[in-house]
């Protein structure tokens, strides 16, 4: 069983999340840096190698979790360089290029989380930790999708996610209110993974596998399909024009579920007659009434 606790101390830590991390989200993210092993040109052969290796054997040692830690905020630091060339250049047409050396940055992952969360077009405020402006990522792309769905896909959505009362609005509305914080709670982890296994599927042209974890399986519902479906639509036309992007924005998804699931498997228990969720400390389940010490 793992031990949630260096995580719950440090929740907005990349290598505290990462060294906890289920193989098969950690083969997710390696998937988004080597582009499916091909590699990528920004990335060294050697780690792409390492990394390829480490999901083919299906495991990852503390190192090889914490050089995907560094790759990805190392592709964040190439979006902040490549801004710096462009603006150079288009302003002193080349000739700095003599008196300054080329910009060499690695972000921390607040930092790459925030750049993503700007690319994407979030209100954030540059104070928020990065929990708050995950949460505002996954919100701005439901709410984008949700906009997006038909009367019938927003219904099986509002029902899955237990909001039905919502129904009656609007769809900007409705969106508005789902963004607003009428959701918490389990809910929270439910639009992490929604979105995702959406763009999981968009970019790897496969979702996120949930074979052996019947929380996910029993939970989720029909809720994966409408928002799914809108979410690849909208991923397919998004700007990704940057070689750096097409990695950090993914992986912050990513992880940002990867969080959410964390999370929530270290406050709570499930009760192993039922499998419903109840905070961890309670001695009887909420459904079925089954006693869980």
């Amino acid at each position: 069983m793992k031990d949630y606790s260096g995580f719950m101390k440090r929740p907005a830590d990349l290598s505290s999340l990462l060294s906890i991390a289920d193989v098969e989200d950690l083969d997710v993210l390696v998937d988004y840096i080597t582009d499916k092993g091909a590699g990528r040109l920004m990335l060294d052969g050697d780690t792409c190698k390492r990394l390829t290796a480490c999901k083919e054997r299906g495991a990852y040692n503390e190192f090889d979790r914490l050089l995907i830690a560094k790759e990805i905020c190392e592709f964040g630091g190439n979006t902040i360089v490549n801004t710096y060339r462009n603006l150079r250049s288009k302003i002193f047409d080349g000739v700095l290029d003599k008196v300054l050396p080329e910009a060499n940055y690695v972000l921390d992952y607040e930092e790459v989380v925030k750049d993503v969360a700007s690319h994407m077009k979030v209100n954030f405020n540059k104070n928020d930790d990065v929990l708050v402006v995950e949460d505002g990522l996954l919100k701005k792309i439901l709410k984008d999708s949700f906009e997006k769905m038909t009367p019938e896909e927003r219904k099986v959505v509002l029902d899955d996610l237990g909001v039905a009362d919502l129904s009656l609005l609007g769809p900007a509305t409705t969106a508005a209110a789902l963004v607003a914080g009428k959701m918490a709670g389990f809910a929270t982890f439910k639009i992490a993974l929604i979105v995702a296994n959406a763009v999981a599927r968009s970019i790897l042209g496969k979702g996120l596998s949930f074979a052996a974890n019947r929380l996910i399986t029993k939970s989720i519902g029909m809720v994966l399909g409408p928002i799914g479906w809108v979410v690849t639509s909208l991923w397919t036309i998004a700007d990704l024009a940057s070689p750096a992007y097409r990695v950090t924005v993914p992986c912050v998804v990513q992880i940002a579920y990867m969080r959410q699931k964390a999370i929530l498997k270290a406050t709570t228990n499930s009760c192993p007659g039922c499998e419903s969720l109840s905070p961890l400390g309670s001695k009887f389940c909420p459904s079925c009434g089954m006693a869980l010490q």
